[in-house]
């Protein structure tokens, strides 16, 4: 026997066919949008650049080492890397590609690259793109630079090309990962189980987006979150960016 699957709250089912079947809004005016530039990201703390061996491997493989006991590799698919020449081998081999497009996140103070980010699954003709193979160091970990390098990356998504949707997923068992992308504000969506393999292990992948009609509101919400004036004399934040996209996200539905 089939299993219907009920339609919940959420879906939009104003809109018939001929047939008298809800069907999804019309998007008349929707048109491809472009794949993301290779040109950089400039914020006031960090920057992000096409990731390169030669110019970020060692900034990164020395930043990588102030994780001593290696847990920033253990929900990535690669890693760790003994040595600067097999880091950079693998830059090499992964930097060649457009999709997953990867960054390096440049600390602005020194100019030093302290973590990396990339643009995967990017779809072009439906809007859709994703953030992932993110790896931040110890140096960039809990640091304004590594909010504002994922703020960028969503102001490129919807402001810049006009994406519809961007996706964040991670391993469901990834707690700080699932916190970090509801920090963000995105949303989650549910659980693919046995989504896939990798390091001999199963993984089932929980699944977060954000969506273009959220974006004005998280925007605003970024902004002034990263305002100087957040921030006390010692760079601690008066409002969290976590209450401030929640009422974006809660201004939205409204």
């Amino acid at each position: 026997m089939s299993t219907i699957i009920p339609i919940t709250s959420s879906v939009n089912t104003s809109r018939l066919n001929v047939h008298g079947q809800p069907i999804g809004p019309a998007l008349d005016s929707w048109i491809p949008r472009s794949s993301p530039p290779q040109t950089s990201m400039a914020g006031t703390y960090c920057r992000l650049e096409i990731l390169s061996a030669e110019k970020h491997g060692q900034d990164l493989f020395q930043a990588n080492t102030l994780d001593t006991s290696g847990k920033n590799w253990s929900y990535l698919a690669y890693g760790p890397f003994e040595t600067l020449a097999s880091y950079q081998d693998w830059i090499r081999e992964i930097a060649s590609t457009n999709d997953p497009l990867f960054h390096a996140i440049i600390d602005q103070s020194n100019g030093k690259a302290v973590g990396v980010a990339s643009y995967l699954r990017i779809t072009p003709s439906v809007g859709s793109i994703e953030v992932g193979h993110i790896n931040f160091s110890p140096a960039l970990q809990r640091n304004r630079m590594a909010t504002e390098a994922m703020y960028l990356m969503m102001k490129r998504v919807f402001t810049e090309l006009g994406y519809r949707r961007y996706e964040w997923k991670c391993d469901a068992l990834n707690a700080g990962s699932i916190a970090a992308a509801k920090r963000l504000g995105f949303t989650f969506e549910g659980v693919f189980r046995q989504a896939t393999v990798y390091k001999g292990r199963n993984r089932d992948t929980a699944w977060f987006s954000i969506l273009d009609k959220e974006w004005p509101a998280l925007d605003q919400a970024f902004k002034q979150w990263l305002a100087p004036e957040n921030f006390d004399v010692d760079a601690n934040q008066k409002i969290s960016l976590s209450a401030l996209t929640t009422k974006a996200l809660e201004q939205n539905e409204g």
